[in-house]
């Protein structure tokens, strides 16, 4: 009986150190185990940095298109010049690009996690209903600048949309020698103004359906890169 015992130790043994060494050959000669375990570290399979990279591409855009148009005249409203929807979106890339700095752990298992993914989730939100807001005043300024009759008084332009009108509602645009490069200037910015905000709004809207799709669903947005043997299609869970 004991050398039964102790020849199936020796055999359980043997085979240990058999699975040991076809390991320690399968590391060393296939390179996928390794690109396996590099792709838990890789910031791009854990969270789509092309996002994040637009939103702060976008917000840098849209936010010095509103100053530029602020200063054109010092009588628009903070709602024709929408800087702050740019500022917004530029806050939400910064918090995508720490949350790329965090050490990825699958399912929140860090409070740290849990809480920027929750704050990313947020901040697009807002920065969508901001983007929103500031695609509809740039297209109603945009139509009423397109009835309106303008006249050059006293280095200021005043416009009307009815001049038989004498009641009618008169917009003066102070520091306005030329009514016409004014009138044309922001009409091309308006424009420049709808047409980035609503891509930054489509944007913004996707980073929330990501975040919201690897919170409650499936979601591959990593791809592992193989030789040309391996099998194609292999992807990674956020």
């Amino acid at each position: 009986e004991k050398s039964t015992d102790s020849s199936k130790t020796q055999e359980s043994t043997m085979k240990q150190k058999k699975k040991k060494k076809q390991q320690q050959k399968k590391t060393k000669g296939d390179p996928k185990t390794g690109q396996e375990e590099e792709s838990h570290t890789c910031c791009g399979c854990r969270f789509p940095l092309l996002f994040a990279l637009l939103q702060l591409a976008l917000g840098i855009s849209v936010t010095v298109l509103g100053f530029l148009m602020a200063g054109i005249s010092s009588s628009l409203l903070v709602r024709d010049t929408p800087y702050w929807a740019g500022i917004i979106v530029c806050v939400v890339s910064l918090v995508g690009f720490v949350m790329l700095c965090i050490s990825y752990q699958p399912d929140e298992k860090t409070c740290v996690q849990f809480t920027v993914k929750l704050m990313y989730f947020l901040l697009s939100a807002l920065g969508l209903v901001a983007c929103i807001l500031a695609v509809a005043f740039a297209a109603h300024h945009y139509l009423q600048m397109t009835k309106f009759t303008c006249d050059t008084i006293l280095e200021s332009c005043q416009c009307k949309v009815d001049t038989a009108d004498p009641l009618g509602r008169t917009f003066v645009y102070q520091d306005a020698a030329d009514c016409g490069s004014l009138t044309s200037m922001l009409n091309l910015y308006l424009l420049l103004q709808i047409a980035l905000n609503l891509v930054t709004a489509l944007v913004c809207l996707s980073a929330c359906f990501v975040m919201w799709k690897h919170r409650y669903q499936v979601f591959y947005v990593g791809v592992r890169f193989y030789p040309l043997m391996a099998t194609e299609g292999q992807q990674q869970n956020v």
